[in-house]
C-alpha cells in the first residue's frame, strides 16, 4: 500500500470521511529538511470540507534542523487520486523518505 504523509487538514476525520469514505490508519512520523507556513484556501469544496481558511504547506529548506511532524497514513491507489483532487493548486505530490526511513508521498507548495 502507498504511504500518505499528512501534516495538516488530512489528519482530520471528517477530512477524511468525505475524501476517502473512512477513517485512515497511520503512524507519526517526521519529515526532515522541509519547513512550513501557511497558505490561504479559497476552493469552496476544500473550505466546506475542512472549515479552515488558512492550510499549512512544507517547503524544502535543505536544512536538517527543519523538520514536520505528522502522519504517515496506509492509503490506496485511488484513495491517493482522491487525496490529489482534495490538495488545491497550490500542492503538488512528490514521493520522499522520511526520518523513520520509509518512502511516501507528500504535498509541497509549487
Amino acid at each position: 500500500m502507498p504511504l500518505l504523509f499528512s501534516y495538516g487538514t488530512l489528519q482530520l476525520e471528517q477530512v477524511q470521511i468525505e475524501t476517502f469514505g473512512r477513517l485512515l490508519k497511520g503512524e507519526k512520523d517526521i519529515l526532515e529538511a522541509y519547513q512550513l507556513t501557511m497558505i490561504e484556501i479559497t476552493d469552496p469544496e476544500v473550505l466546506r470540507k475542512s472549515n479552515q481558511q488558512f492550510h499549512p504547506i512544507i517547503s524544502f529548506s535543505g536544512n536538517k534542523k527543519d523538520q514536520v511532524e505528522g502522519v504517515l497514513f496506509e492509503v490506496t491507489e485511488d484513495e491517493i487520486l482522491q487525496a490529489d483532487r482534495y490538495e488545491v493548486d497550490d500542492y503538488k505530490r512528490v514521493e520522499v523518505t522520511f526520518k523513520s526511513g520509509k518512502k511516501g508521498y507528500i504535498y509541497i507548495g509549487k
